[in-house]
Order: C-alpha cells, then sequence, then structure tokens
C-alpha cells in the first residue's frame, strides 16, 4: 500500500478545491500549473497543523490513458513552517514531491500490465477511481503536500536528553507521586 493512501482526504472536504474534467484533455496532453493563494494557504495550514504555508504550487502534465484514463504526472512544491518539537520555535522546510498516478472510470478493466508498462507507467499502484469524470487536482496536491510534511520536524543540531533511566525522577509520574505523599494537600 502506498504512502498516499494514508493522507486522510478522501472522506474531508479539501481546503484546496481545482477540479479538472478528464474529458477536457487533448490527444497531445495538458499542462496545469496551480498555485495557492493566501486564504487557501492558511486553511490548509490549518489542515496540517503547520504554523505558517507561505508558498504552494504545484505543476501537473496531463495525458491520457486508456478509454477515459488520465496519466497525472507532476510534482507539488511548497515551503511550510512548523513548530520545531524539542523547542518549539517556528522551522521553516522545504517540500518538493513527485506525484505520479494514473486514474480510470470506475468500472474500467484495468489496463494489461505490458500496455502500463509500455505506457512508462509504475505497475505497483492500482489505478484510482475517477469521481464524475473529473479529478481534483487541488486535493491531489494537498494529499502530496501533506504527505511530505515531517510529522517530527527538529532543528537541525538540536536533540532531545531524556533523563537517565533508573534516576526516580524521569518517571512520568513521579510529580504526581509526591503530591499524593504531600499530607498537606
Amino acid at each position: 500500500m502506498s504512502k498516499r493512501k494514508s493522507a486522510g482526504l478522501r472522506s474531508a472536504s479539501p481546503p484546496w478545491s481545482v477540479p479538472f474534467v478528464v474529458a477536457d484533455v487533448p490527444e497531445t496532453g495538458k499542462r496545469v500549473e496551480l498555485t495557492a493563494e493566501t486564504p487557501i494557504r492558511a486553511a490548509i495550514a490549518a489542515t496540517g497543523g503547520l504554523v505558517e504555508l507561505p508558498r504552494f504550487e504545484a505543476a501537473f502534465d496531463l495525458t491520457q490513458h486508456g478509454r477515459g484514463g488520465v496519466h497525472v504526472v507532476g510534482r507539488v512544491q511548497a515551503d511550510v513552517v512548523q513548530n520545531c518539537v524539542v523547542t518549539l520555535e517556528p522551522l521553516t522546510s522545504h517540500i518538493d514531491e513527485e506525484v505520479d498516478l494514473v486514474f480510470q472510470p470506475s468500472g474500467e478493466p484495468t489496463p494489461a500490465a505490458e500496455e502500463v508498462a509500455a505506457e512508462g507507467v509504475d505497475t505497483d499502484e492500482p489505478p484510482e477511481v475517477l469521481q464524475d469524470g473529473k479529478i481534483d487536482l487541488g486535493a491531489l496536491a494537498t494529499e502530496f503536500l501533506l504527505l511530505g510534511i515531517d510529522p517530527y520536524p527538529r532543528r537541525e543540531g538540536v536533540s532531545f536528553d531524556a533523563p537517565p533511566a533508573g534516576d526516580p525522577a524521569s518517571h512520568p509520574f513521579a510529580a504526581l507521586a509526591a503530591l499524593k505523599k504531600d499530607p498537606e494537600r
């Protein structure tokens, strides 16, 4: 299963929606470049638990794939500001995620492995299902952005030093135990 399956944007309403009708992809293909505006970036930052999302862009090349399908290849790039998990100070990082997916109408038979290999498409992943003949490029870009974010950002050179394991004060409930022993409480 790809890491993409864990993004969780499938059931929720995406903060950025840019629907594209697959039937509008010409035989020569179509390039679509997207730049998220400030309110959209703020909504995505809130969804992803980010301090800020100063820049978010995506570029996709769409080509026809089989009967009614589309092959989407592109790149999602962003600058994200998160809090360091050790110091809690803001930390900026750059996201650069590649996108390479095939979308097909539901009920369409999956192309033979030889046909898919001839088109240069990764055969490890089954095709995504088109929704009403459309793909939402904004939601797709957001999904790849959120998957590219480091869940535990740490400022370079910073480390967390845990107390020694044998130290009774290092026990997570040591402060509560001390309160319980205090007769004045």
